[in-house]
């Protein structure tokens, strides 16, 4: 699987972070950062909560 990140300028300016994957489907955008270093460190945060984060269950 070849996603990647992207990170642009939301409607109200601020910095967000969308996970695409390799068919350019949207599959999570971020809650918004004040520039694009802020959101660079979200984005090595995701990769380092996704390479060993457990799974939490919530369904009824």
């Amino acid at each position: 699987m070849a996603g990647h990140f992207e990170v642009f300028t939301d409607n109200g300016g601020t910095c967000r972070v969308r996970l695409v994957d390799e068919f350019g489907r949207e599959l999570a955008v971020s809650a918004p950062f004040r520039d694009k270093d802020a959101a660079a460190r979200g984005i090595y945060t995701l990769r380092e909560i996704a390479a060993s984060g457990l799974i939490e269950d919530h369904t009824c």
